[in-house]
Protein backbone atom coordinates (compact mmCIF):
# COMPACT_ATOMS: atom_id res chain seq x y z
CA UNK A 1 0.00 0.00 0.00
CA UNK A 2 2.90 2.36 0.73
CA UNK A 3 4.18 2.01 -2.83
CA UNK A 4 0.77 2.88 -4.26
CA UNK A 5 0.47 5.85 -1.88
CA UNK A 6 3.88 7.19 -2.98
CA UNK A 7 2.94 6.72 -6.63
CA UNK A 8 -0.32 8.64 -6.23
CA UNK A 9 1.41 11.49 -4.40
CA UNK A 10 4.05 11.84 -7.11
CA UNK A 11 1.53 12.20 -9.93
CA UNK A 12 0.43 15.70 -10.98
CA UNK A 13 -3.02 16.59 -9.77
CA UNK A 14 -5.55 16.99 -12.58
CA UNK A 15 -8.54 19.26 -12.43
CA UNK A 16 -11.95 18.63 -13.96
CA UNK A 17 -10.90 20.70 -16.97
CA UNK A 18 -7.93 18.49 -17.82
CA UNK A 19 -5.31 20.97 -16.67
CA UNK A 20 -2.43 19.76 -14.54
CA UNK A 21 -1.54 21.47 -11.30
CA UNK A 22 2.13 21.42 -10.35
CA UNK A 23 2.41 20.96 -6.59
CA UNK A 24 6.06 22.12 -6.67
CA UNK A 25 4.94 25.74 -7.04
CA UNK A 26 2.05 25.51 -4.60
CA UNK A 27 2.01 27.12 -1.15
CA UNK A 28 0.32 23.88 -0.02
CA UNK A 29 3.61 22.06 -0.62
CA UNK A 30 5.26 21.94 2.83
CA UNK A 31 8.55 23.02 1.25
CA UNK A 32 6.91 26.35 0.29
CA UNK A 33 4.54 26.67 3.24
CA UNK A 34 4.87 29.55 5.71
CA UNK A 35 4.21 26.93 8.43
CA UNK A 36 7.56 25.30 7.63
CA UNK A 37 10.06 26.67 10.19
CA UNK A 38 12.61 27.28 7.40
CA UNK A 39 10.16 29.80 5.91
CA UNK A 40 8.99 31.38 9.15
CA UNK A 41 9.98 34.88 10.30
CA UNK A 42 10.35 33.31 13.78
CA UNK A 43 13.44 31.49 12.47
CA UNK A 44 16.37 33.79 13.37
CA UNK A 45 17.85 33.38 9.88
CA UNK A 46 14.66 34.97 8.45
CA UNK A 47 14.04 37.49 11.21
CA UNK A 48 14.28 41.26 10.65
CA UNK A 49 16.24 41.31 13.95
CA UNK A 50 19.02 39.37 12.22
CA UNK A 51 21.55 42.05 11.25
CA UNK A 52 21.90 40.55 7.75
CA UNK A 53 18.20 41.31 7.12
CA UNK A 54 17.93 44.62 8.93
CA UNK A 55 16.97 47.70 6.89
CA UNK A 56 19.49 49.59 9.07
CA UNK A 57 22.39 47.51 7.76
CA UNK A 58 23.86 49.58 4.92
CA UNK A 59 25.93 46.65 3.62
CA UNK A 60 23.08 44.14 3.49
CA UNK A 61 23.21 42.10 0.26
CA UNK A 62 19.72 40.58 0.41
CA UNK A 63 17.54 43.68 0.22
CA UNK A 64 14.55 43.85 -2.12
CA UNK A 65 13.85 47.26 -3.68
CA UNK A 66 10.99 48.82 -5.61
CA UNK A 67 11.39 50.62 -8.96
CA UNK A 68 12.24 53.93 -7.27
CA UNK A 69 15.04 52.40 -5.16
CA UNK A 70 13.21 52.21 -1.84
CA UNK A 71 13.89 49.09 0.20
CA UNK A 72 10.64 47.18 0.62
CA UNK A 73 12.04 44.03 2.26
CA UNK A 74 14.61 41.29 2.05
CA UNK A 75 15.03 37.77 0.70
CA UNK A 76 16.36 34.67 2.44
CA UNK A 77 17.08 31.31 0.83
CA UNK A 78 15.88 28.33 2.89
CA UNK A 79 17.93 25.11 3.08
CA UNK A 80 15.31 23.44 0.88
CA UNK A 81 16.11 25.89 -1.93
CA UNK A 82 12.98 28.03 -1.58
CA UNK A 83 13.67 31.77 -1.65
CA UNK A 84 11.43 33.61 0.82
CA UNK A 85 10.60 37.30 0.55
CA UNK A 86 9.82 39.31 3.69
CA UNK A 87 8.82 42.93 4.17
CA UNK A 88 10.96 45.09 6.47
CA UNK A 89 8.77 44.10 9.44
CA UNK A 90 9.42 40.38 8.91
CA UNK A 91 6.07 39.44 7.33
CA UNK A 92 6.47 36.83 4.60
CA UNK A 93 5.16 38.41 1.40
CA UNK A 94 6.10 35.77 -1.14
CA UNK A 95 8.41 33.00 -2.24
CA UNK A 96 10.10 31.48 -5.25
CA UNK A 97 9.98 27.64 -5.35
CA UNK A 98 13.20 25.66 -5.36
CA UNK A 99 14.68 25.02 -8.79
CA UNK A 100 15.04 21.31 -9.42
Amino acid sequence: MKILYFFLISLPICSAYGQTYNLNNSPYNMENSPYNMDNSPYNMRNSPYNMDNSPYNASSKNGVYDNTGNRIGYEVKAPSGVTNYFDNSGNRIGYTPAKK
